[in-house]
C-alpha cells in the first residue's frame, strides 16, 4: 500500500468522522499524515507538524488495521505501532483506522 493510497483513506474517513478534539500524527514508513480534528472536521494534510499524539506503524500493518486482519489494540500490546503523546486521543482514531 502505498502513501497516496493511506492518505487518501484517511481523507475519505475523517470527512464522515466526529472531530476528534485535537490532532494526531500518523507516521506510515517515515511518511507524515497529519489529521487536524481541533475545529468543526477532520482535516487530513500530507505534513509533518506537531500533534497531539503521534503514531507510528508500517505500511504493512496499517493496511492490516484498515482491513480489519490486525486490531489496533493488538497490534499496539505487541509492539507493532508505537503510540506517543495524547492516548486518550489515540483512542478515538478507531473511526479513523477500520
Amino acid at each position: 500500500m502505498n502513501q497516496e493510497t493511506i492518505l487518501e483513506q484517511f481523507k475519505a474517513r475523517a470527512a464522515t468522522a466526529s472531530p476528534l478534539g485535537g490532532s494526531i500524527k500518523f507516521v506510515i514508513d517515515d511518511n507524515p499524515i497529519f489529521i487536524d480534528g481541533s475545529g468543526d472536521t477532520n482535516e487530513v494534510l500530507a505534513e509533518d507538524k506537531e500533534a497531539d499524539c503521534t503514531i507510528s506503524a508500517s505500511s504493512e500493518v496499517m493496511q492490516k488495521i484498515q482491513n480489519g486482519d490486525l486490531n489496533a489494540t493488538m497490534a499496539f500490546m505487541t509492539g507493532k505501532i508505537k503510540i506517543s503523546g495524547d492516548m486518550g486521543l489515540a483512542m478515538k482514531v478507531q473511526s479513523l483506522v477500520g
